[in-house]
């Protein structure tokens, strides 16, 4: 069986600012802002919610779907996908019109300054997720408005358990949005920031909303992640990186664990310590999808980080 990713498919252009913006913005001159930054490093990466997603639910042995829509410039991104082996059934073309663009200019702080143009992700809403066969598990992931609307409530109507994942969408809705996306979800994902925005929209504590659902999982960056299930928290910690190298993607990657766990039926305590892992290993690398591990290698990771084996 299936599980059918809904998100976004985005090319993502990465820039480096030698030096600190802060010594170029003047505070006092704020209202007339124009400043430009030379970036003598640059680079282009696949990327997308849904894309990194299915790469990494690969990577474990899993079977993703990918649902998204993308414009005239998907060529590059399609051929990858051929070689990866992900099927493109699911991916519609929207003509006269870009694929989600991400432009990120990082200065010597680490501090980014980003622009994302959604192109034909405000399309989504002509996927339907029952055109999708096959499919057990789902995940509504950042996308278009109208399209994550559409695909939670087909999800929910055809009975297909799924993840709700409102990740930096989260703002597009209001609470009474928000709190029929938990009522159809089976489980929910998000950063602590995201979780703390959640709870100022629906007026919902976070011990409320976790017995709406089978299990409210809540990442805490290094600090690990706490999962609410069965009227429980659990703490799950994270494996210490190899390398602080680059924080774009992990925490799909950490989602693409979640789903693996969830879809074999998984104990939290064992799902939540795969999906730290996978953040973990994705955060040494460049680029959401430039970490390549076979199954037998992340087993032997899993069992060095955690005392205890697993088998993908």
């Amino acid at each position: 069986m299936h599980t059918l990713i809904c998100g976004s498919m985005a090319y993502d252009t990465i820039m480096v600012f030698k030096d600190q913006f802060k010594k170029h913005i003047l505070p006092e001159q704020i209202h007339i802002l124009n400043v430009a930054f030379l970036v003598p490093e640059m680079r282009r990466e696949y990327g997308g919610c849904a894309g990194n997603i299915a790469y990494n639910l690969q990577l474990l042995g899993g079977h993703p779907l990918i649902m998204a829509t993308v414009g005239d410039d998907f060529s590059a991104y399609a051929q990858r996908l051929e070689k990866l082996g992900l099927s493109q059934a699911h991916i519609r073309h929207v003509p006269d019109s870009f694929t989600g663009q991400a432009f990120i200019t990082t200065d010597l702080d680490d501090n980014q300054i980003t622009a994302f143009h959604p192109g034909a992700m405000g399309h989504s809403h002509l996927n339907s997720v029952a055109a999708a066969k096959e499919v057990s598990l789902g995940i509504v992931a950042p996308d278009g408005r109208e399209g994550m609307l559409q695909h939670a409530l087909e999800f929910s109507d055809l009975g297909i358990p799924f993840v709700f994942d409102p990740g930096q969408g989260m703002p597009m809705f209001s609470g009474a949005e928000l709190l029929r996306f938990i009522e159809q979800a089976d489980y929910i994902t998000m950063n602590d920031y995201e979780a703390k925005m959640l709870e100022d929209k629906t007026g919902k504590t976070l011990n409320e909303i976790a017995q709406r659902v089978k299990a409210l999982i809540v990442t805490l960056a290094a600090d690990g992640s706490l999962i609410y299930a069965g009227g429980k928290q659990i703490p799950i910690p994270t494996p210490k990186p190899k390398a602080l190298v680059d924080p774009t993607g992990c925490g799909d990657a950490y989602r693409a664990g979640l789903l693996y766990g969830i879809q074999q039926g998984w104990d939290w305590e064992t799902t939540g310590r795969l999906a730290s892992l996978m953040g973990s290993l994705k955060i040494a690398s460049r680029g959401g999808q430039n970490h390549k591990y076979t199954r037998a290698e992340l087993m032997n990771l899993y069992e060095q980080s955690f005392g205890h084996s697993i088998k993908l």
